[in-house]
């Protein structure tokens, strides 16, 4: 029987509600195929952020470094500007661990209405590659005579030819395992240096892949076929930014946040990966336990997957699907009343 050890970080506001759901779920989709996990709980918050000025101790990347996993709720606290805990917590560790994929499932479950008119259960059924470790999202820069007329501010977009190509590399290979079909999101007509670099690194990359279509969109109206046209898609990759605002978008095509999971994933299987759902912490229904958890129990199986435990990690997506499909227990974001723990527990009985 096989253990791993899962470093578990609820955070704040829903993130501490929906976190228990999911490792309930986990836990038990695991002990079907002999998997048991040994969970340690960190209280890194912005909450204890106000308390400490920390988002993590010192020690922090060296602390996770010994886990299979990290497995995230979410942050952020009123008080606490959103910079902080990103450039605290998240980046530090998705950059230390080499966590230079990030990847959103976007599918439309049965049982589930999209607020596109008429679109149906596997209609839309995509996944985003997001750059993750460099790009718009880089501490180059500054700012200089702050506070008078004069004040200028100067951000620095990084985009090397390793951090491109094997970010257009990884989207290629799950493709492979897909329809068959890449498309990369570019602003090239607009952004004079680091967008025409990122199409000439997917042509070249795209010719390694003979066996798999692509396409590529500019941002503006890539943005726009997410609504009208989702089912184009099967594999988009984006730069840090564009696939950030990208899966924010494409959750929100197929139901919402609540139904968002996503992974920060080192391929090389060097250094842990980290599982985070895409939704925030939701301060406005924090406290209420009301949250759908469905995300983070997604998120769940993604970590399962990512650890070899693919019949596990099916069992938990699965069991998601039939929950929505019968319809019997919704949350408020899907016009039902059910609590946190009354979806939790519908798909842990499920499973």
């Amino acid at each position: 029987m096989a253990e791993y050890a899962i470093a578990a970080i609820p955070g704040d506001g829903i993130g501490k509600e929906v976190l228990p759901e999911a490792i309930a779920v986990v836990e038990k989709a695991g002990s079907k195929v002999g998997a048991t996990f040994k969970w340690e709980e960190f209280n890194w918050s912005c909450e204890s952020y106000t308390k400490t000025g920390k988002m993590m101790p010192e020690d922090g990347i060296e602390v996770l470094s010994k886990f299979d996993g990290i497995f995230l709720g979410a942050v952020g606290f009123p008080g606490v500007e959103d910079h902080v805990s990103l450039w605290g917590l998240l980046i530090p560790i998705r950059r230390a661990f080499h966590q230079y994929v990030n990847v959103r499932p976007i599918k439309l479950l049965p049982g589930v209405s999209s607020p596109l008119a008429d679109r149906k259960e596997g209609e839309i059924d995509l996944i985003i590659i997001r750059e993750n470790n460099e790009g718009e999202y880089s501490e180059m820069g500054g700012r200089i005579y702050s506070g008078t007329e004069h004040e200028m501010v100067v951000q620095e977009s990084v985009f090397t030819r390793l951090g491109v190509d094997r970010v257009l590399n990884y989207a290629f290979s799950i493709a492979q395992n897909r329809r068959g079909h890449v498309t990369s999101a570019t602003k090239s007509n607009g952004i004079i240096h680091t967008m025409p670099f990122w199409d000439e690194r997917f042509s070249i990359i795209k010719e390694k892949h003979p066996n798999i279509d692509s396409d590529q969109f500019h941002i503006d109206i890539l943005s726009a076929h997410f609504v009208q046209n989702p089912d184009w898609f099967d594999v988009v990759v984006g730069s840090n930014l564009f696939g950030d605002i990208l899966s924010d978008l494409g959750a929100a095509v197929v139901g919402g946040m609540g139904l968002a999971p996503a992974a920060n994933i080192n391929p090389e299987g060097n250094h842990p990966s980290m599982f985070e759902p895409v939704h925030g912490s939701a301060p406005d229904i924090a406290g209420q336990y009301i949250a759908n958890p469905i995300a983070q129990i997604w998120t769940g199986a993604m970590m399962l997957e990512h650890l070899g435990l693919k019949d596990a990690a099916k069992d938990i997506e699965t069991a998601i699907s039939h929950v929505l499909s019968e319809g019997k227990v919704r949350t408020r974001d899907l016009g039902g009343k059910a609590s946190t723990a009354d979806m939790g527990k519908a798909i842990l009985e499920a499973i």
